[in-house]
């Protein structure tokens, strides 16, 4: 009895709770004066009178601040007491604390006797500037607030007529009462009483179980059927497979007596064992007259079916998309950027993949033809890491594809600043890695190598790789392939010459590194620069022999022929010869990229085909591998992009983007 009246009371607390917030005040004192007429006790709900008083202790602090203007406690309890998701979602709430910025940032200009003081004021508008630069400017492109993103600007705003409203006396009692009101509302909603949460809580959960038992129930109705489906099939396959054997099992049986088995006997045997769309076919086009042709035939309605052709993606609206690239927010681009990223490495190999390049070329997506003073190109230089990142990720898919690279080599801008962003990245981020791929692949073509050894990128790529270990495995292997494809230009082996003590102390630094994918660019850049006199010189002095048969010592069997043929250059004395330079040779980037052997392949000819002739081949052929093998890495290989940001592209690509129209 002792826990029903203990239950009973709770119950009879959260009603009375409930009844005081829905405000049935006549309810709840006739409510209250039956139970104590019966003698049943309310127990009091848990806080629910300190969260009221605690609640309007708050308001009254805050409207206190509304009213002497007292900024930074008015915010500080604003961010403290009204809940984030509020604050960040809600449109009206960020109307009005838009309107509270504004209210603080010229109180002093509506409530100061005489002349405000000049730093205060400094300081109000310094904070209203900064909040529009951060918070607000989401609201940047509403029309509504537009003109106050001037205020800051503005000397004396009191006389200036877009600012007019502001300053009548009717414009802070009215933004008083929004606050109070909206106060109100946000107090009341979070003291919600426990009988309406409980309600609330239960019933959402009953409904999403019964959503989810009835979707599951749909489900495996669907599974029955298909699965009835097919045991009715096989259940007719094996009664007609039966009946089919009987007959042939007969039909043995009357050869041993002599009877021989027709042609048109077997024909009807092999059209009844085939499926119904082949029947009718079969039975008018084959011969089955012909030795093996039935056995040849079941044999091959056995093999896979021919995939589905694969459907092309819709077309977008390029227009609206470089639009929102060079004005959008930093969130849009990023997400545009990723999508348009995502489409095109996401593709089907074949026509959809060629489809979408073509379009993104066409339509000359990235801006590399154009002469205006923003484009979609300028998007590297922004002041957004994360947009950065996302457009240095976009240039290095196009430049994993040859049709790609031949878009973007069309413009020497868009190298040019591919080699600013990546002297200006400090730190080895994943912006610095894209970039340093793209540059990578670009080193396939003869023209683009030639304007990066100009550019002194051999003194950049000598200058990182001098502190390895400090590097990601994805900077450094495609930092000392680039590096290896410019040696073999006679330019950068000149290059390497004025720097040939740093060069040579690099390479044999890295030729002990624990990572073994570098080995063979290290050994090449190697073998090419030592062609030089002048660098086989400083080699010797510096006793790289001594260092090379160390490895000798240690290395594999491929590793030990690579050696050696460095090893039978640097003692050679030979001078430079035209020969020894792939400069003549046309650039083959398109022909070749798509036709690389394997890396198993690579790895078995590399020691005989990397370093030179010494089965025959042409120097300049060995540079062609040279060149070709640098972009051998897998084409879409990019690090994690920020929580967040990773949607699936078709949910990027909003309906505007996709050419559709409408309201």
């Amino acid at each position: 009895m002792g826990d029903v009246l203990a239950h009973e009371s709770e119950l009879l607390g959260l009603v009375k709770e409930y009844l005081d917030f829905a405000e049935f005040e006549d309810t709840l004192k006739t409510f209250s004066k039956e139970c104590k007429i019966k003698g049943k006790p309310l127990s009091k709900t848990a806080g629910g009178s300190l969260r009221d008083s605690r609640s309007l202790i708050i308001q009254k602090d805050l409207v206190a601040a509304f009213d002497n203007g007292d900024q930074k406690v008015f915010f500080d309890l604003w961010e403290e007491h009204v809940p984030s998701s509020i604050r960040d979602r809600d449109s009206l709430a960020q109307k009005l604390e838009f309107y509270l910025h504004i209210h603080f940032a010229i109180y002093l200009l509506k409530h100061s006797l005489g002349r405000p003081d000049k730093e205060d004021l400094d300081e109000r508008i310094s904070y209203f500037k900064t909040y529009l630069e951060t918070k607000g400017a989401a609201l940047s492109q509403t029309t509504e607030f537009l003109p106050f993103y001037a205020l800051p600007f503005v000397p004396n705003p009191m006389v200036h007529p877009s600012f007019k409203e502001l300053f009548q006396d009717s414009w802070t009692p009215e933004l008083k009462l929004k606050l109070e009101k909206f106060l109100a509302l946000i107090f009341k909603a979070s003291n919600t009483p426990k009988l309406l949460t409980l309600y609330k809580e239960n019933g959402q959960s009953h409904k999403e179980v019964s959503q989810q038992l009835h979707q599951q129930l749909i489900e495996a109705e669907r599974r029955s059927m298909t699965y009835l489906k097919r045991y009715n099939k096989i259940q007719a396959d094996y009664h007609n497979l039966i009946g089919v054997t009987a007959e042939l099992v007969d039909s043995l049986e009357a050869t041993v007596s002599g009877k021989m088995i027709t042609p048109e006997y077997l024909q009807s045997v092999c059209v009844r064992l085939f499926s119904d769309q082949m029947r009718q076919s079969l039975a008018h086009s084959v011969d089955f007259t012909r030795p093996g042709t039935a056995s040849t035939m079941l044999r091959a309605s056995l093999a896979p079916g021919k995939l589905k052709d694969v459907p092309l993606l819709p077309s977008l609206d390029y227009e609206k998309l470089k639009k929102d690239l060079i004005w959008g927010s930093d969130r849009l681009k990023a997400f545009l950027l990723q999508a348009l990223r995502w489409r095109l490495t996401t593709s089907h190999p074949g026509e959809q993949r060629e489809t979408v390049l073509e379009a993104y070329v066409g339509n000359d997506l990235l801006d590399c033809h154009s002469h205006s003073q923003r484009s979609v190109l300028q998007l590297l230089q922004s002041r957004s890491e994360v947009v950065r990142q996302y457009m240095a990720r976009l240039v290095n898919a196009f430049a994993s594809l040859a049709e790609g690279r031949l878009y973007l080599a069309q413009s020497t801008k868009v190298l040019h600043m591919l080699e600013e962003r990546l002297k200006e990245e400090d730190e080895d981020i994943v912006t610095r890695e894209n970039v340093l791929g793209a540059l990578q692949k670009f080193s396939l073509r003869r023209p683009l190598q030639t304007a990066m050894i100009r550019d002194g990128l051999i003194f950049w790529l000598i200058d990182i790789l001098k502190d390895p270990d400090c590097l990601s495995d994805y900077t450094l292997e495609y930092s000392v392939a680039l590096l290896m494809n410019l040696c073999l230009r006679s330019a950068g082996k000149n290059m390497c010459a004025k720097v040939a003590g740093p060069v040579l102390k690099v390479l044999s630094d890295l030729l002990g590194h624990e990572n073994h994918e570098i080995q063979p660019y290290v050994n090449g850049a190697l073998y090419s620069i030592l062609s030089i006199p002048s660098i086989r010189e400083e080699a010797r002095a510096m006793g790289m022999e001594d260092i090379l048969r160390c490895f000798i010592k240690e290395g594999n069997a491929e590793m030990v022929r690579q050696i050696e043929f460095i090893i039978r250059q640097l003692n050679s004395e030979e001078l430079l010869d035209g020969v020894l330079e792939s400069d003549d040779d046309e650039d083959e980037d398109d022909e070749l990229a798509a036709k690389l052997p394997t890396l198993s392949r690579l790895n078995s000819v590399r020691a005989s085909l990397l370093l030179g002739s010494a089965q025959g081949m042409s120097r300049g052929a060995a540079a062609r591998l040279h060149r070709l093998e640098g972009s051998r890495r897998e084409p879409w290989r990019v690090a994690a992009p920020p929580v967040g940001l990773l949607q699936p592209a078709h949910r990027c690509h909003t309906p505007q983007h996709l050419g559709f129209t409408g309201s």
